[in-house]
């Protein structure tokens, strides 16, 4: 695969992320509380400094939008969408479930994505129309469409529990399936998109953690949109990801959607 300037550079901003990531991991970090009731560190803010200096260097005219530090030009065409480290609480808790997630938008579309996860071992990374590489190789969904033969993976479901239709829909799924684990957070979607699983459903999530798992998933040749069947974009909140369409639309229609 030729690798555009944009993955290019996608990827030296995710090794810049691990040199900052590495260093403040298991350091006891102070943990502060933004205004939303979520924790931030002194390494979130400095792992975002070192992945928007990378990029605007190369792209100065592209719009940034950082967990941390917001959003900059955001009449840009092209816009970066960055969460440096996804999963704040398992770093500051000093398990490795955590990631640094880097996605390019251009217009409305997403382009490209890179999902760094140093301390965990693993990372993968797509663009559109190139293919998706786990650990540099090709990444390839399974030819799963049944849920007998499925296995199941669930994240954040806060918003499903409270819909009694979809929680009882969930129920179905679950009975339904080879197996359900909860893998959650960058996890669930790498294996996913390199065939291990089949399914992920999640109904509380941010942009900024799954834009660019949506481009790795999809260019694996999964399907990856929000509960309504809506492609990814800035307001998206819920996750209805799969290794073929017919899972897609049978996890959704369980679901009540």
């Amino acid at each position: 695969m030729t690798q555009s300037k944009y993955l290019q550079v996608a990827l030296q901003a995710a090794k810049a992320a691990e040199s900052v990531v590495r260093r403040y991991w298991q350091q006891n970090v102070e943990v502060e509380i933004k205004a939303d009731a979520t924790p931030v560190t002194v390494a979130d803010v400095e792992t975002e400094k070192a992945i928007k200096a990378v990029i605007l260097e190369s792209f100065p005219d592209h719009g940034f939008y950082g967990e941390e530090t917001g959003k900059t030009h955001p009449e840009a065409e092209f816009t970066w969408l960055v969460d440096p480290i996804d999963g704040t609480k398992s770093f500051v808790r000093e398990y490795p479930f955590f990631s640094t997630q880097i996605a390019l938008m251009q217009g409305d579309e997403l382009i490209l994505g890179v999902s760094s996860a140093p301390v965990f071992g693993e990372y993968a990374y797509a663009e559109r129309g190139g293919g998706a590489f786990f650990k540099d190789k090709t990444a390839r969904v399974s030819a799963i469409t049944e849920l007998p033969q499925a296995t199941l993976s669930l994240g954040n479901l806060t918003t499903l529990a409270k819909k009694p239709i979809g929680w009882a829909g969930l129920a179905t799924l679950v009975s339904q399936v080879n197996r359900t684990r909860g893998y959650g957070d960058f996890y669930h979607y790498h294996l996913l998109a390199r065939g291990a699983i089949d399914l992920v459903i999640e109904s509380d999530v941010n942009v900024l953690d799954i834009a660019a798992l949506s481009v790795i998933v999809q260019e694996a040749g999964g399907v990856f949109t929000d509960l309504d069947n809506q492609p990814v974009g800035l307001d998206t909140t819920t996750v209805c990801a799969a290794a073929s369409s017919e899972l897609h639309q049978i996890a959704r229609k369980r679901l009540g959607y």
